[in-house]
């Protein structure tokens, strides 16, 4: 056996040099990998069946194969090409991406986008209607249980609108926010119709009160907007678009995965994730969205702040002339992790420290415009919420869903009776 793996390593007569160099070239790789792997298993950021651990299987595969046809070098140089490509752009731009020296990174992540929500041509992205253990889309594309004509009957509909903070990406079937709301002000007299989207902003609820306020034909008595979060992430882009169209809006196509080659088909391979981007700069009309032209500042962006406060008048004038009661509500944050500095990239012109006094800024001018227009204004106070509340910058867990249901409940039972 130790003959045949010298032989197979051209260590034995005649010497094939050109195999030694592939297997301690294809050792040096299994080495590195088996560190990383080992790095990120402790970490407990490698589980099991995601992106990110086919990617370690899809590598050691390659290594393997290059061991295998070590006795034809020319081969094993292609596949150990291959695996090197393959290892530089995924750790290499994944250690760049930490370092902040690229905004973007092809080394696969840990959680695979599901597949939950199809391209439409004026909100980019709209739910699926899908039955899943943890989230449900009913039949209109809602997430929530299915609702019917007649399940709708005699009942006061209150229709919720906000991002991915209203849709609850937190919680489960049943306690999302909106599931709770609805459980307080009585199943039998209101039905809560949930139409938030990961992502949207008030320019998203612009178009979505203007054209899909209803539920099977019916107006709601109310409707409730929980909104600032995504407004503020298009903070200090340089030209910002009135509709936010130069870069919120077009990134809702990838942040949502609607594209027809999605991500996850190739998202093992760094390589064939590069193949995929520039296959859609060079075919596809709507091109990824590279990062903005802006520049880093704690001060409030007045451009933004406009925007909003029109998008506001706007839905809110929509309403009115509807008869339907409006309902606004600040963003609710989880202001101790943000004051720390720890937060992920979705707003990439403020540091983490300062979205916290710029969300409530936000929060205020939308308080003061409400007042001015005659809508409702619901105070919640983040003081009353713990970090165990929130399992992130700003999204609930079950628990604190449950308590933002409760402080919101009697002002919308007042308001929509």
């Amino acid at each position: 056996m130790r003959q045949r793996l010298l032989a197979h390593a051209g260590l034995v007569r005649p010497y094939r040099f050109e195999r030694t160099l592939a297997v301690l070239t294809t050792l040096v790789l299994a080495i590195v990998l088996g560190a990383a792997a080992i790095h990120f298993w402790a970490a407990d950021r490698l589980p099991f069946d995601s992106p990110r651990y086919w990617y370690f299987v899809y590598m050691a595969a390659l290594t393997v194969l290059a061991l295998l046809l070590v006795p034809w070098p020319r081969f094993a140089t292609v596949v150990l090409s291959l695996a090197t490509l393959e290892m530089a752009f995924g750790l290499g731009t994944a250690y760049l991406y930490k370092v902040r020296l690229l905004d973007h990174t092809v080394f696969p992540g840990v959680d695979e986008a599901a597949h939950r929500f199809r391209w439409h041509p004026l909100l980019q992205g709209v739910p699926i209607p899908s039955d899943g253990d943890d989230v449900h889309h009913n039949a209109l594309g809602q997430r929530g249980r299915e609702r019917t004509p007649q399940s709708l009957d005699g009942k006061a509909t209150i229709a919720l609108f906000g991002g991915s903070t209203t849709y609850d990406v937190g919680s489960g079937e049943g306690e999302t926010w909106g599931d709770r709301l609805e459980e307080l002000l009585g199943a039998d007299r209101f039905a809560v119709i949930n139409h938030g989207v990961l992502g949207y902003s008030t320019a998203e609820h612009v178009i979505q009160t203007a054209f899909y306020e209803r539920t099977h034909g019916i107006e709601p008595r109310c409707s409730i907007y929980y909104v600032g979060w995504n407004d503020l992430r298009n903070s200090h882009v340089r030209t910002l678009d009135p509709g936010y169209a130069d870069f919120h809006l077009p990134g809702q196509i990838d942040n949502l995965e609607v594209r027809r080659l999605r991500q996850s088909y190739v998202s093992f391979s760094p390589l064939l994730m590069l193949a995929r981007y520039f296959l859609m700069l060079g075919v596809e009309t709507a091109r990824p969205v590279d990062r903005p032209s802006g520049e880093v500042s704690s001060e409030p962006d007045p451009t933004m702040e406009k925007i909003f406060q029109s998008n506001v008048r706007t839905i809110s004038a929509i309403n009115r002339q509807r008869g339907i009661k409006t309902v606004w509500v600040g963003q609710v944050m989880n202001h101790r992790r943000l004051l720390t500095g720890d937060s992920w990239r979705w707003v990439p012109f403020l540091r983490a420290q300062d979205v916290s006094p710029l969300i409530l800024r936000l929060n205020d001018l939308l308080k003061h415009e409400v007042e001015r227009l005659g809508d409702v204004y619901v105070d919640i106070w983040p003081q009353d919420f713990a970090s165990d509340d929130f399992f992130d910058d700003g999204h609930f867990t079950p628990a604190g869903s449950r308590k933002f249901a409760a402080r919101l409940a009697p002002a919308v039972a007042a308001a929509c009776r």
